[in-house]
């Protein structure tokens, strides 16, 4: 027995004691294998799972690295049938593989002919491959590459692929960093230069990088590197306009160069960006828009918030396999499970880093998260104790005491900018009455979300009331208090998107608050409790308070 600071269990979960003074290395030597389940204040709870471990195999880790770090820094001797499963877990991973064959082109070569006869059993694979060239081999359609990869996975045998890219069509881009534009000075920093280089050496993959911490520059360093046309898809329309504009501002790009396919424009140029509102449009049962995936020899596909990815998008990112494709976002947690799909249609984690790390150097601001709890007065909790479930949670999320909690939270940061966040309309209508302040919805022009963006940016505006639209890609750097009076139900990733909202740097080096407004005692308080899980995963801590307790500064 040793003093290590790990402690691995048969169970598959990993115990890290955070004040040991080997946690931080461990931290470090864990995190490619192992999954973040919870990170409380003294011992942080990882889990091994099959994904997260062929997850570290495509990133080029094997078995015995992984058995060493566990080794090297357990408490307690590890069980020993927990390392037997390790490493066949891991050497499921890359049995088969897809290459291209001088002959026959794709194909998929097995290193176990008893897997590829397994494989080719199911049912789940016919119609995904062609004949059978010897006992190893058999011909893939390239069409279905993705779709093959796919089911391999939920098969358990994840397939390596090594068929390669096309280069795709050639275009100059690179990064101005110098000022001679105009603009201050900058490079990458240091993380979103390893980012750009995990990805590029992986061909393929996902950076995971907090929410304000820099996605669009690892973007716009992916296409500097690739100096390819680059299709970009993110999720709405001011979104398409920020990452435009940081491109014309960070690279060479012009604006003859840079198109934008949304519902209100239809341009395609060398660097396309589009949204997945357009690419997902239905008419009389057809998506009318996939051309745009064929209407240039693309060299890179970008995803932003790739967390979010709609369906119909998965199966479009299945035809796009011979692209080299980069998913940027805040977290890999899917409220449907999906995560395997990302990991075979778009690629590997590349790259990862914690929110608190990137805080401890200063790219983010800190935040202090504080969860507000209101008593239901009696008629109300009557009425929501009498309350079909389906009606439930509307009942307790637009309790109407929350009106006056948010306006005391407003007065206490009074001259600070505000957003304030929900997801029902009547709700935030009101509150921005009550508030004297704008709001922006889903029916709010992209003209007018972008006039009242830059009013909060350069303080004419300091409460700005918002749904669910500015959950995602919205650039407002000034802001440093968040008010969430409702959200969709449990979900980590719109809790993790909203306090990402406040997380850019203040120039003068301030905190940030994060309140989420709660009805306590209902479905409120639950959904609140599993939304934050993601947070505390990461690092932080909720204070608790009582609504009653507030007092206004």
């Amino acid at each position: 027995m040793t003093d290590g600071p790990l402690i691995v269990q048969s169970d598959k979960s990993l115990l890290l004691e955070v004040d040991h003074d080997q946690a931080e290395a461990c931290r470090r030597a864990i995190a490619p294998f192992a999954e973040l389940e919870r990170a409380p204040e003294h011992v942080h709870t990882y889990r091994l799972t099959p994904l997260g471990l062929w997850n570290a195999r495509a990133a080029g880790h094997d078995a015995e690295q992984v058995v060493n770090v566990l080794l090297d820094y357990s408490r307690y001797p590890v069980p020993h049938a927990l390392l037997v499963d390790i490493a066949e877990t891991m050497s499921r991973y890359g049995r088969l593989q897809l290459i291209q064959h001088p002959v026959h082109g794709l194909v998929l070569q097995a290193l176990d002919r008893a897997v590829l006869a397994e494989v080719l059993k199911s049912r789940r694979t016919a119609g995904l491959v062609g004949e059978r060239i010897d006992a190893e081999t058999v011909v893939v359609h390239p069409s279905e590459r993705g779709h093959l990869k796919q089911i391999l996975l939920k098969l358990g045998w994840p397939a390596e692929d090594l068929a390669g890219y096309v280069d795709g069509e050639a275009h100059p881009i690179g990064l101005v960093t110098d000022g001679s534009d105009g603009n201050a000075p900058w490079t990458l920093r240091p993380y979103q230069q390893q980012a750009v280089d995990g990805f590029w050496h992986g061909g393929s993959g996902v950076v995971v990088l907090p929410c304000g911490a820099g996605k669009t520059l690892v973007g716009a360093g992916a296409m500097a590197t690739s100096k390819t046309t680059t299709l970009i898809l993110v999720t709405n329309t001011v979104s398409a306009r920020q990452w435009r504009d940081e491109l014309l501002r960070r690279t060479t790009l012009t604006e003859d160069e840079i198109g934008e396919y949304s519902g209100a424009r239809k341009e395609v140029r060398p660097v396309t960006i589009a949204t997945y509102q357009v690419l997902t449009t239905k008419r009389k049962g057809v998506y009318t828009h996939l051309e745009l995936l064929d209407a240039r020899d693309w060299g890179l596909v970008i995803y932003d918030e790739v967390h979010l990815l709609p369906a119909p998008i998965f199966r479009m990112t299945a035809d796009l396999q011979a692209r080299r494709r980069l998913g940027l976002t805040a977290t890999l947690v899917r409220e449907d499970g999906r995560e395997d799909e990302v990991f075979s249609l778009i690629g590997p984690k590349r790259y990862d880093a914690p929110w608190k790390d990137i805080e401890n150097q200063g790219y983010i601001a800190p935040a202090a998260c504080i969860e507000v709890r209101l008593t239901l007065p009696d008629r109300e909790r009557m009425l929501y104790a009498t309350a079909e479930p389906e009606d439930k949670y509307r009942l307790a999320a637009s309790a109407p005491g929350k009106n006056r909690v948010v306006e005391q939270l407003v007065a206490k940061h009074a001259g600070e900018p505000i957003l304030v966040i929900g997801q029902y309309i009547d709700q935030l209508e009101e509150l921005a009455e009550h508030l004297g302040a704008e709001i922006i919805t889903g029916v709010t022009t992209v003209t007018e979300r972008q006039r009242l963006y830059q009013a909060f940016r350069t303080g004419e505006l300091t409460t700005l009331v918002v749904s669910k639209v500015a959950n995602f890609s919205i650039d407002l750097p000034e802001a440093s208090v968040a008010i969430q009076v409702s959200g969709s139900f449990g979900s980590r990733q719109e809790e993790a998107q909203r306090l990402g909202r406040i997380l850019r740097p203040k120039e003068d080096g301030r905190t940030a608050h994060f309140y989420a407004v709660v009805a306590r005692d209902t479905v409120d308080q639950e959904f609140a409790a599993h939304r934050q899980r993601f947070l505390a995963e990461q690092g932080y801590a909720y204070t608790i308070v009582d609504a009653e307790d507030l007092v206004t500064e």
